[in-house]
């Protein structure tokens, strides 16, 4: 472990220390043996349903008889729209067996299954168990969507699914070539959440620089409120803020090579200034106190009873604390504060993109009929249904007429307005899980923003993991094109 002291940098500023630099989650043992069994094959698995006669009304040929087997991840998104949706399918195919059930430990209950070759034909692999993206990929565990992608969208025949979807969710789906092997149904902004109310009590704004971001912080101590908290329990819920904060003060293509596993990534000035700069709440005590013991749930809980003013998320926030979080919240979300005018992109870079990865496996009985569900839910009326229902938006791009606007809806909306061409993607938590929540975000930011390591230890450290990954002949790598 580090010191938990902070380096005393005396009068020397951000921006100089910048110049001078010049510089899960799914389980490892788990994760290993469904690794392992998927290269060796597994079992024999399961027979193919016949494939259906392929008509205008049923574009992908889905065998109207055959069993559809559907398992979601019960998160902060709920289930209700999925079990809508399967309603539809079933009476599309009335003679076919419709099987829904919702789980939190996707690879605990699946990964057997895929070592088995019994996997069920559509899934929403999400959540602290969700399986690594980037594995299954490289193991050929998945089936390509392109034939989903290319079909008649369920609401206009003219159109191709692929041309109602918003910009990115299809290259998101790709690792290496045009094969797209994964559909994000819902469309994320992630960020900086916080309930504008409480920030009208503290006669502030939200704070554009990080030397306003403290004096806010500070406002906040004085009245009894912690200025942060987050999920220390899965602290790589920090990244949702931290990374585009690293964008916006390095440029995207820092984040880029951070991605691409290339040498000394972590070790980019930019970086090495964000993180000390998350490691000054910390040491200035506006952390909420227990943090790092808290869960999802409970730092939520905490920051929707006004114990924190800000925490890192993504828009599912707004239905999973719909609970706890008061009528009169007013709830917002900002892009990250940046360090100061010389940031390489402006304020309002923000993180958004798609999430809830659902895939169809290869080992599938019916492919078809998973790939049939995807179309159903991004017809207009199943996105419509998603976003009245959760408040969040979907990867169709629409949906929204008629429907209102829930008050962190439409914060994220105005995010994304105002980011305009400023939006990043990192996609390190999609190519490589286990490396992104186990290693850099416990193991890492977890133990740096407990006060376990120095901001240089923590960049020491998840620059050791990275470059391991990157050495790692058993897993698939993958690059920004």
């Amino acid at each position: 472990m580090g010191s938990t002291s902070a380096e005393n940098h005396g009068g020397v500023g951000r921006r100089d220390l910048i110049k001078r630099s010049a510089a899960l989650g799914l389980i490892s043992v788990p994760a290993m043996s469904f690794l392992s069994a998927c290269a060796s094959g597994g079992d024999s698995g399961q027979d193919k349903a016949k494939a259906g006669k392929k008509t205008a009304k049923n574009p992908l040929g889905v065998n109207d008889t055959a069993k559809m087997e559907f398992v979601l991840f019960d998160g902060g998104f709920g289930k209700e729209y999925a079990e809508d949706a399967t309603k539809i399918y079933q009476q599309a195919f009335p003679k076919a067996t419709v099987k829904f059930s919702a789980t939190q430990k996707i690879q605990s209950t699946l990964g057997p299954r895929f070592n088995g070759g019994t996997p069920p034909d559509l899934i929403d692999n999400s959540g602290a168990e969700q399986m690594d993206m980037g594995g299954l990929v490289g193991k050929n565990q998945l089936t390509d969507l392109t034939p989903l992608l290319d079909a008649p969208s369920y609401d206009d025949p003219k159109k191709k699914v692929r041309d109602t979807l918003r910009p990115g969710i299809v290259e998101m789906g790709q690792f290496d070539g045009k094969p797209v092997w994964i559909l994000y149904y819902a469309y994320t902004v992630y960020g900086v959440w916080y309930s504008q109310k409480a920030l009208d009590s503290l006669d502030a704004t939200y704070p554009q620089t990080w030397d306003d971001m403290l004096k806010v912080c500070e406002k906040a101590k004085k009245k009894g409120m912690a200025g942060w908290t987050y999920a220390g329990k899965y602290p790589y819920y920090l990244p949702f803020s931290l990374y585009p904060m690293i964008g916006k003060v390095g440029g995207r293509e820092v984040l880029d090579a951070i991605d691409n596993l290339e040498p000394n990534a972590w070790k980019h000035p930019a970086v090495k200034a964000c993180f000390e700069a998350y490691y000054e709440l910390y040491k200035k005590g506006y952390i909420l106190k227990g943090t790092p013991g808290l869960d999802h749930i409970q730092s939520q809980t905490a920051w929707a009873k006004g114990e924190a003013l800000f925490i890192p998320n993504g828009s599912w926030v707004e239905n999973e604390s719909a609970s706890v979080i008061p009528k009169d919240f007013n709830l917002a979300v900002s892009a990250p504060s940046g360090l100061d005018s010389s940031d390489k992109m402006p304020f309002g870079t923000i993180w958004a993109s798609g999430g809830e990865p659902f895939i169809v496996p290869a080992k599938a009985a019916n492919p078809e009929g998973g790939m049939e569900q995807l179309r159903i839910m991004l017809s207009e009326a199943s996105s419509k249904n998603f976003t009245g229902k959760v408040k969040s938006l979907t990867a169709y791009n629409g949906g929204t007429t008629g429907v209102e606007l829930t008050p962190g809806l439409k914060s994220g909306v105005a995010a994304l307005e105002k980011a305009g061409s400023n939006v990043v993607n990192p996609r390190m938590q999609d190519w490589y899980v286990q490396l992104q929540k186990e290693k850099i975000g416990v193991a890492g930011l977890g133990e740096m923003m407990a006060g376990r390591l120095t901001p240089a230890e923590a960049i020491s450290k998840i620059q050791g993991f990275a470059d391991e990954a990157a050495k790692d002949t058993s897993i698939k790598h993958y690059k920004h094109q």
